[in-house]
């Protein structure tokens, strides 16, 4: 009972978290259309929220190895490039616009907040998703 507890804590926490960064980035899309180069920062923003929307829902959904990593991947991913973009002026990277923004405001606190929370929940899921594995192997095995 208690890891069926912790199982569903963690996979509401990832699923919130990835639910956040999608609707921040969202929202903000459009604020980030005017720079262009072959994706703006817009477009990268929109298809940061398709992806981490899709984690969300893959994580409460899919009680899967597959999806708990694919959440990580993206929550991880993203938190890599807010860093990355707040605190290194990469330029511009082929098709990929200058994004380096030296500053935190609100919303920047929160997509990094709720990527960590997701992280966090995620990399609980990982071991709980892979010992869940290892038993319906067995069971197969068994029969």
């Amino acid at each position: 009972m208690a890891k069926l507890v912790l199982e569903w804590t963690a996979r509401v926490l990832a699923a919130a978290g990835l639910a956040v960064d999608a609707y921040v980035h969202a929202d903000l899309a459009p604020q980030y259309d005017a720079v262009k180069a072959t994706f703006s920062q817009g477009d990268l923003f929109r298809i940061e929220a398709a992806i981490s929307a899709l984690a969300a829902l893959l994580v409460l959904v899919w009680r899967r190895l597959p999806s708990a990593v694919f959440g990580w991947l993206v929550a991880a991913g993203g938190f890599a490039l807010i860093m990355v973009y707040r605190y290194v002026d990469v330029g511009k990277l082929g098709p990929v616009p200058d994004m380096y923004e030296p500053v935190w405001y609100t919303e920047k606190w929160v997509a990094a907040v709720a990527q960590l929370v997701a992280v966090a929940a995620c990399l609980v899921l990982i071991p709980l998703d892979l010992l869940a594995l290892r038993a319906r192997r067995h069971r197969r095995s068994v029969r």
